[in-house]
């Protein structure tokens, strides 16, 4: 009889280290059958837009996602059929024409500033975690993201976090930390928690 695979939501603000704790889970289960999906993945087609107007997009918001196709592709993997998961190109901001087949696995790993906010999403994870760290050391990584991986300027992430990523941190994402099993401090570099969490995993994969 197949098992119902585990379903693990990792949240917080941007640059606070969400994809750095979800990389450490997932490299201690090297042999397991795991895998992250990316909430990102699923920021909605913008193609119908112009340039400009896509690059104005508040995409710290809640309707920037198409999340009801999230919940659908994380339903058929749990019931064990592949999906294909759109890939969306930052340099364009829309969503490219590539997906990615994603089978199904014993492990996964929902991650993205916004996976606690919506209640649908919620119930079909087993465990839920909130990465909590301080705004100044999110916006410095941020910078360095984005001006390294996304190819934007200083000015312009500096204007998008001070206008649109901070207030839209503490209307949509803080406020989730309720619903999260596990605040981890600092991220990563709590070695406790991590140690905590992957107990469980081993538990739960074990059983």
């Amino acid at each position: 009889m197949r098992h119902k695979p585990i379903v693990i939501g990792v949240t917080g603000g941007s640059g606070g280290g969400k994809t750095s704790v979800s990389r450490e889970i997932l490299a201690h289960f090297p042999n397991a059958k795991i895998a992250m999906i990316e909430h990102d993945s699923y920021y909605k087609d913008q193609s119908h837009l112009s340039f400009e107007e896509r690059v104005a997009t508040n995409y710290d918001h809640p309707l920037a996602f198409e999340t009801d196709l999230m919940i659908e592709h994380l339903n058929e993997l749990i019931a064990g059929r592949p999906v294909d998961i759109p890939i969306y190109d930052y340099t364009q901001h829309t969503r490219s024409e590539q997906t990615y087949r994603q089978e199904p696995q014993e492990v996964f790993i929902v991650e993205g500033i916004l996976v606690l906010e919506d209640q649908r999403l919620r119930e079909l994870m087993d465990i839920k975690l909130f990465v909590d760290t301080d705004d100044d050391i999110r916006i410095i990584r941020r910078i360095k993201r984005d001006m390294q991986e996304r190819g934007r300027s200083l000015d312009s992430i500096i204007e998008q976090y001070i206008s649109v990523v901070k207030p839209m941190y503490h209307q949509f994402i803080e406020p989730t930390k309720r619903y999260a099993d596990i605040v981890i401090p600092e991220g990563v570099t709590n070695t406790v928690a991590i140690d905590l969490i992957n107990t469980k995993i081993a538990t739960i994969l074990g059983k």
